[in-house]
């Protein structure tokens, strides 16, 4: 993954101990720099947390085989108005 993004700020943030030692250890593992383990991490999490504020419908499906025989998924109106019967819909 590049880094490149046009300008870069230089910064200095607090990590605690015991986690700057392991994203250390980490990088030297994977052959990388604990620069690029960072930036890598904050995209994760800034993209997480953006797609978290955006909904996504529950699954909700029932057993069964769909609608009924007589009904197409194109009469709308007539799912509805079985769905609403006796409900004063």
């Amino acid at each position: 993954m590049s880094c490149d993004m046009g300008t870069h700020m230089k910064t200095t943030i607090e990590i605690p101990d015991p986690l700057f030692d392991e994203a250390r250890r980490l990088a030297a593992r994977q052959d990388t720099t604990l620069k690029a383990l960072v930036t890598e991490g904050l995209r994760r999490v800034i993209s997480e947390r953006n797609r978290r504020g955006q909904f996504q419908l529950r699954k909700a499906s029932f057993k069964g085989d769909g609608l009924q025989r007589e009904l197409s998924p194109d009469d709308w109106e007539r799912i509805r108005d079985l769905a609403y019967h006796g409900r004063g819909g």
